[in-house]
């Protein structure tokens, strides 16, 4: 029988873990994505401004290093704010809710560029016809832009989505038990690091090639109707 040396059940915990911080970053991201995209297209300048930076920061600095500054960086302006709140006792942030928080922040920057692109390809005309119409500009918003958007943006939020899934094996450095934590402790107390380390690795590829499959379905329900050179 397979027990992963007695390990088995310990690391489909920290994988089911790892599903469920991939899927809530993906949340956070494309929410962030959604404004940052919207802040870079708009005639605010400041707005402009604030998502241009946030984007060329996020987008230069690796996520290992993005990870350790946001979380203990995090920590540190908790503390320091409940501190002069009068609340004495240390803040001790959640590994799960600053693991999502961080992928979420770091994510949606790429996001906002996916967004960005995708708002963009979309036809003014077909929005100025909406408007004609009678349409609000959320009605628009909702009927007519979201729709185009999305299957302009699914090759390259498919991308994105595929390098979130493996950057959540960074988690791992802040405390979270995900299944690269847990395998880390299984490999040191068993001494058989390569056993434990492919098996998370083919976990990995389970995810990858479930969302690849997603996707790819995604991609040509939303290019129904669309004409091909």
């Amino acid at each position: 029988m397979f027990t992963l040396y007695g390990y088995f059940d310990s690391i489909m915990e920290g994988t089911w873990v790892t599903l469920n911080l991939a899927l809530s970053s993906l949340g956070v991201a494309v929410l962030l994505g959604i404004l940052g995209a919207l802040g870079k297209l708009s005639n605010s300048r400041p707005l402009r401004s604030i998502t241009l930076a946030y984007t060329t920061i996020i987008r230069g600095i690796p996520d290992l290093v993005l990870m350790l500054l946001i979380f203990y960086g995090g920590q540190m302006l908790v503390n320091n704010l409940a501190f002069a709140l009068g609340y004495e006792e240390y803040v001790d942030i959640n590994p799960f809710i600053a693991g999502v928080g961080t992928i979420g922040f770091i994510f949606g920057a790429y996001m906002a560029e996916t967004f960005r692109g995708a708002i963009m390809a979309v036809s003014k005309g077909q929005l100025e016809a909406g408007a004609s119409f009678g349409m609000t500009r959320l009605q628009v918003f909702i009927r007519i832009l979201v729709p185009q958007m999305i299957r302009y943006a699914l090759p390259s939020f498919g991308n994105n989505w595929l390098v979130m899934i493996k950057a959540t094996a960074i988690v791992s450095v802040i405390g979270l038990d995900d299944m690269v934590r847990k395998a880390g402790i299984a490999a040191g107390a068993t001494r058989k690091p390569f056993t434990f380390y492919l098996f998370v690795a083919f976990n990995y590829l389970i995810f990858t090639t479930v969302s690849t499959y997603i996707l790819a379905w995604a991609e040509r329900r939303y290019s129904i109707g669309e004409r091909r050179a």
